[in-house]
């Protein structure tokens, strides 16, 4: 038999005197990974032993906890425990027990690793397990980074994991235990092939097995192998999104022009980067909405929407895409009036800031969130307001009127972010429509030496 406690420490996943929440179920897999850890005596491992009572088993689920409780004090380490009711919570927020349970085994865990200073929480994954996730991945249309399943370490919403039994099969594991006079519990549930993971564990498996003994070991090496071309994909990816994206106000923002230029698959996987980056996971997202994004960046139409899973909102804005978790509510008729300099708060989000100031050496006419108007043409008080249907103004170094929803299309201002940017009217005349243009009407002339700067301020699209 291999020596397990080699096979750990050959894979350095451990820097000496780390601290290490270690994930304990009670089970054979977790009691053989807190058996071994114990046993690297060179790295001098402060561990955790940390364990979640699903609750979902009684008495059963509760003699579980006493089992790790007791294993814990017998190796002489901290236990840290805590019981969650998952089935109210997959009730709760419509998952099922499998779902529900992982994200408060994780949450937990994560919080148990925070409040004990530790780097890394290892849990028990092996290599059936790694077979397992790489059909169940299989069967519900993973694309590469799906198959390539788990890895030995990983950083995820759980903080830095790490599984260091993932190069171990279920049988070595047992035949460990049995050496090691070890006990541990047996969850009756694992039994159930109502859920999918026991069903490929207990019938799709065996019946592999018919057409390859060493299924298992094959599945693992096909995701290591997915997970080496994967690791270079990522570099790809990695250099085409500083090409492509931005950020702006807590949305992610891609080029269309250049990103229509690569190839399909490179674009899907911008998608994922930028939908990653709003929702900080992948969850629920899948190949369709992957698809519906990419129909959304070849359209025709200039101004479209896209809803997500988990309120995330996907904007065709002229020439770019916009990701982000949600959009502002729409602004409704809204104004307030402006007596005089000062600091502002406008009523659908943002500010404007107000003040006499020295006339520059030069004005900016071009500025998107500074004008510079004539005190003597913009007298106070102001009204300022949003857009309403029909507004009309005179474009700076014009001579004729223009509408303002016109010029709203002309400058390919976002339909959403219209009605939210202020006009500044003074004396029944719009001065500046801020942001986009300024008014003719306001033209600060040669003999003003002092000069009114507007600006706004923390306008989100």
């Amino acid at each position: 038999m291999k020596n397990l406690v080699d096979i750990v420490r050959s894979q350095k996943l451990f820097a000496p005197g780390e601290t290490v929440v270690v994930a304990v179920s009670g089970g054979a897999d977790s009691v053989c990974l807190l058996d071994v850890l114990t046993r690297l005596d060179g790295e001098n491992l402060r561990l955790v032993v940390a364990h979640l009572n699903h609750g979902l088993r009684g008495e059963d689920s509760d003699e579980d906890e006493r089992f790790v409780a007791r294993l814990a004090g017998r190796y002489g380490l901290p236990f840290a425990s805590r019981r969650v009711d998952v089935a109210a919570l997959a009730a709760q927020e419509g998952l099922s027990l499998e779902d529900a349970g992982r994200r408060a085994r994780y949450r937990f865990l994560t919080e148990t690793a925070k409040a004990q200073g530790a780097a890394g929480i290892a849990v028990a994954h092996h290599r059936d397990d790694q077979a397992e996730t790489v059909l169940i991945r299989l069967l519900r249309g993973a694309g590469g980074s799906g198959l390539s399943a788990m890895s030995a370490l990983s950083t995820g919403a759980a903080g830095l994991l790490k599984r260091p039994l993932l190069p171990v099969c279920r049988a070595e594991i047992e035949r460990y235990l049995t050496q090691r006079g070890l006990g541990y519990r047996n969850d009756d549930s694992n039994a159930d092939t109502a859920i999918l993971r026991n069903r490929i564990r207990h019938e799709l498996i065996p019946q592999l097995r018919t057409y390859n003994p060493k299924i298992t070991e094959r599945l693992a090496a096909t995701a290591e192998i997915l997970a080496g071309d994967e690791a270079l994909l990522q570099r790809l990816t990695d250099a085409a999104y500083l090409r492509l994206a931005g950020s702006e106000h807590n949305a992610q923002l891609l080029s269309l022009e250049p990103l229509l230029r690569e190839p399909r698959a490179l674009r899907l996987r911008l998608y994922r980067r930028a939908v990653s980056l709003c929702k900080g996971d992948l969850e629920r997202i899948a190949l369709p909405h992957l698809e519906a994004i990419d129909r959304l960046a070849r359209a025709e139409r200039p101004n479209a929407r896209l809803n997500l899973p988990d309120g995330l909102l996907v904007k065709r804005r002229y020439s770019e895409l916009l990701f982000r978790n949600r959009e502002p509510a729409p602004a409704g008729r809204w104004q307030l009036e402006v007596p005089g300099e000062g600091d502002y708060p406008l009523p659908a989000g943002g500010r404007l800031r107000v003040a006499l100031v020295p006339r520059p050496d030069a004005l900016d006419a071009r500025s998107r969130s500074i004008a510079y108007l004539s005190p003597v043409t913009a007298p106070f008080p102001w009204l300022v307001r949003n857009f309403a249907r029909g507004d009309r103004f005179r474009p700076l170094g014009m001579s004729g009127e223009q509408k303002v929803k016109e010029l709203f299309i002309n400058r390919k201002v976002p339909a959403g972010l219209r009605c939210r940017l202020p006009l500044v009217v003074s004396g029944g005349r719009i001065l500046w429509v801020a942001g986009v243009m300024m008014a003719e009407d306001a033209r600060v002339k040669d003999v003003e030496a002092r000069v009114v700067q507007v600006e706004i301020l923390d306008i989100t699209p």
